[in-house]
């Protein structure tokens, strides 16, 4: 059995050959990546991705990559290709085949059927001398010196760099498009990463409780609107205008240096001009300020009137933090 050590030493070992890999593949970057860029970028069709093994699943990751950031693509495995999937690719379309060896049969085969139907070919292939390579019109060169496997022979460090030259593609032709920030919240609607691009304040106020006491509110008063609305805080308002905040840690503060309550008002223990966000602001902006000035709630205004509390929690709820 392998000692801790060893383990250590074999993970670091298999990180460092993967990331040499990676930086030597820069080198290979040229004319003809840009050239092939371009084409993508100019194309009306779609980009077909293909590969079998390994590759095929890389294929499918790249493919991820650029649905996500605007450039329609489809995955493609080529043994089905062979046997009837060859008709999902139309005129138009480009294809980008990925191949370690680009040797194996099944894209030996395919590659006559894509030339006869006179798709543009790019090849993402480690063997330059391959049929694949030969036969491409681009070829990406994503050649490594050996896998991380101690016996050379898992797809590791290959399948590593075809990966990294996909995203690497993916973020050329994002660029090309000015995909923003908005584009890419187009495109990704659904859970955590869709919640911090789209989510608004306003979504998650409309569940909560609204507490609010008037500057002459009783102490009491101030207590039960903080229990029963249950944010740990209340607005202090006037004419719906915030005039301070009074939180649970204020009504600690008091009960510890005050005796006598029965004549303290609402406007004797609040804090005045207290941190608020509007109503349309992003979700993830009131993050942003409750963690810039330490904080687990914030009032929120609608066109200059109070319309509620947002609390730390009600993030983490909707998976913003």
């Amino acid at each position: 059995m392998s000692s801790k050590k060893s383990i250590v030493a074999l993970a670091k070992e298999t990180i460092v050959i993967e990331s040499l890999a990676i930086s030597q593949l820069a080198d290979f970057i040229d004319d003809t990546f840009a050239e092939a860029v371009d084409l993508i970028y100019n194309s009306t069709g779609r980009v077909i991705i293909t590969g079998i093994g390994k590759s095929a699943i890389i294929a499918n990751k790249i493919v991820a990559t650029l649905n996500s950031t605007g450039t329609p693509s489809v995955f493609m495995h080529a043994a089905d290709a062979i046997h009837g999937d060859l008709g999902l690719i139309l005129s138009d379309d480009i294809v980008i085949c990925i191949s370690k060896s680009g040797n194996t049969p099944e894209i030996k085969v395919l590659i006559p059927f894509l030339k006869n139907a006179g798709n543009t070919l790019i090849a993402i292939t480690g063997n330059q001398k391959s049929v694949l390579a030969e036969q491409a019109d681009f070829v990406f060169n994503s050649y490594v010196e050996k896998e991380a496997c101690p016996i050379n022979l898992a797809p590791t460090t290959s399948t590593t760099a075809q990966l990294v030259i996909g995203d690497a593609l993916a973020v050329c032709l994002l660029e090309l498009r000015g995909f923003t920030k908005d584009d890419f919240a187009k495109y990704h609607p659904g859970g955590a990463l869709g919640k911090k691009l789209f989510l608004k304040v306003r979504d998650i106020l409309a569940l909560n409780e609204v507490p609010a006491v008037r500057p002459d509110a009783s102490i009491k008063n101030v207590i039960v609107e903080i229990s029963e609305k249950r944010k740990g805080v209340t607005a202090v308002t006037l004419a719906d205008k915030i005039v301070g905040i009074i939180t649970d840690g204020d009504l600690r503060r008091m009960l510890s240096v005050t005796e006598d309550l029965s004549k303290l008002k609402a406007e004797d223990i609040m804090s005045k001009n207290p941190r608020f966000i509007t109503i349309d602001a992003m979700a993830i902006d009131a993050m942003e300020l409750m963690d810039t000035h330490k904080i687990s709630q914030l009032l929120v205004e609608d066109q200059g009137n109070y319309a509620g509390v947002i609390h730390i929690h009600d993030l983490i709820k909707e998976g913003i933090i």
